[in-house]
């Protein structure tokens, strides 16, 4: 079920990674490939979860991942969830897969794709630690946003509504490489930040993990990981 304790102490954190997933087959053996070595060289006590969207239909990355969130907590009293995109892997040892005391952390901080820079002041997007209570107080993510872009930014601004503020890793740590991005493409339309769809202040309290609804349709222990798969 891609979960693992250190063998010789007591890991003094356990951490959930959620991974939110369509048919991304090669993105996943290359991040499972560096992943696993990565989290057990930090002593952590984790388990890997895929949580797998079936059909046609547009991606929608947030709700997965509060799905991902309340099938996670079923199995353990986690410290940490890191929400984590397929397509990165981290490039420092040292960016730790741990939850902030007090406020949720973004951890993709620098990636190549952004020249290893924010794209913007307020961007959550990539990987992102928080603790069960800090998703909880903020309602988790939004269930409504189908398609890529505009969810992250929903996100920090439901950090900031629920009285918390975001803290990131240091560029230096939080290095990650994106897998595939077309180097050519990027440079000739820069990276802009998607317009927002959504009024936030008024809907994040009924958008959420108090008004989730999905049908969980397997959950299956992989070498590797715990596959859920929902419609």
């Amino acid at each position: 079920g891609g979960h693992y304790r250190p063998p010789h102490c007591f890991a003094r954190y356990k951490s959930a990674i959620l991974v939110a997933y369509r048919n991304q087959e090669k993105h996943l053996r290359h991040l499972l490939y560096y992943i696993h070595p990565f989290l057990q060289r930090q002593q952590l006590s984790y388990t890997i979860y895929l949580i797998q969207q079936v059909g046609t239909g547009s991606f929608n990355r947030a709700k997965l991942l509060n799905v991902g969130v309340r099938e996670a907590m079923k199995d353990e009293e986690w410290d940490c969830l890191v929400l984590h995109d397929v397509d990165l892997v981290p490039e420092n040892d040292y960016n730790l897969y741990i939850c902030d005391e007090y406020y949720p952390k973004h951890m993709a901080s620098a990636m190549d794709k952004f020249q290893y820079n924010l794209p913007y002041k307020s961007f959550f997007g990539g990987v992102s630690a928080l603790t069960p209570e800090h998703y909880m107080k903020m309602n988790g993510f939004p269930n409504t946003y189908w398609g890529d872009g505009g969810e992250n930014d929903d996100i920090a601004t439901r950090i900031h509504l629920a009285g918390m503020k975001i803290v990131r890793t240091s560029p230096e740590l939080g290095r990650y490489r994106v897998m595939d991005y077309k180097e050519e493409t990027e440079t000739q339309e820069p990276w802009r930040r998607p317009p927002s769809r959504h009024n936030t202040r008024k809907t994040w309290k009924a958008d959420g993990m108090n008004t989730l609804q999905f049908r969980l349709l397997s959950r299956t222990k992989h070498p590797l990981y715990t596959k859920i798969t929902v419609d």
